[in-house]
């Protein structure tokens, strides 16, 4: 199943480490591209911060 999130970049860096650490998600992209049809992340703020 995919989904779509808009996230700050700051958060999104912190979410793919984490990700890749934990091995939570078998594939985690981040599109450069207009986003601003997404929702935001949801709890975007836990990741702002290591």
């Amino acid at each position: 199943m995919r989904f779509d999130f808009t996230v700050r970049l700051s958060a999104a860096l912190v979410f793919v480490h984490e990700h890749q650490t934990h091995r939570y998600a078998d594939d985690v992209t981040v599109d450069l591209r207009d986003t601003s049809t997404y929702p935001r992340l949801p709890n975007e703020r836990l990741y702002l911060q290591p």
